[in-house]
């Protein structure tokens, strides 16, 4: 089953436990401003479908996204700028694992989008850039927060102020990707092994590990501790962890409902 609208499709895979998110937009797969709430608005509706499990968002064709639409930016008026980053950046709030594709550009907001999702995995010939000072401006959907993050303050700032790509095999040695493959087969194949890993799991314990990772990397060492220490103990008393324990036990695959 397909449902397509403004420039992001939405298909459901393996029994409809899998919504897949593809950016369609032309050859470079440009985000306009309707594009960021269409994102929004497939969130809430795969955030709301207890049925899916996980989420992949990818782009069709031969890049992932160049960025934004520039000369439309132009077109908003200032104001609608105050909660820039709260549409695209959906993928961080959901309950869900998200994973991303990336081939070609990863450019701009299209890299913003990237670093709000769980997992990104890469192909050989993927370019990362955060390009706005070309244009005298910064990031402004969570770019430089995020990328700070993952690859380090110092290799941030240099890549954010001089505008500068970063290539694939840099991406996967400082961690802004999981993974980084030969080319789109093989990265199909690979976003489909993660996805059979993730749904042989737990949803519940994924929603859980998705966010003692996100809240707890901002806080003091023992902060996070003491989170991870409360969500541990309120899984020891869940069914899916009597049912992996059961499973473990004897020998055969578990059979998690969530629960």
């Amino acid at each position: 089953m397909a449902l397509t609208g403004g420039e992001i499709r939405l298909d459901r895979g393996h029994d409809g436990r899998v919504a897949y998110l593809t950016l369609d937009h032309g050859k470079y797969n440009i985000i306009t401003w309707e594009t960021r709430q269409v994102m929004a608005d497939r969130f809430a509706e795969i955030d709301a479908d207890d049925e899916i499990k996980v989420v992949v968002v990818q782009g069709a064709g031969e890049h992932f996204s160049s960025g934004g639409d520039i000369a439309g930016f132009m077109e908003v008026d200032p104001i609608d700028f105050t909660d820039l980053g709260q549409n695209v950046t959906a993928p961080a709030r959901s309950p869900k694992p998200v994973i991303t594709a990336v081939d070609g550009y990863c450019f701009g907001v299209g890299l913003e989008l990237a670093l709000s999702t769980d997992i990104r995995v890469a192909t050989k010939r993927a370019e990362f850039a955060l390009p706005e000072m070309r244009l005298g401006m910064i990031p402004g959907s969570g770019g430089t927060q995020r990328l700070a993050r993952l690859i380090g303050l110092s290799r941030a700032k240099y890549h954010v102020m001089t505008a500068s790509r970063i290539n694939a095999q840099q991406a996967g040695d400082w961690g802004l990707v999981a993974n980084v493959v030969e080319d789109r087969a093989a990265l199909d194949a690979e976003v489909e092994r993660i996805v059979g890993v993730l749904l042989g799991f737990s949803p519940l314990a994924a929603r859980t590990a998705k966010e003692v990772l996100d809240k707890g990397v901002d806080a003091p060492l023992y902060s996070g501790i003491e989170l991870e220490r409360k969500a541990y103990s309120m899984l020891r008393s869940s069914k899916d962890f009597a049912e992996g324990v059961a499973a473990f036990t004897g020998k055969r695959a578990p059979k998690f409902q969530g629960r």
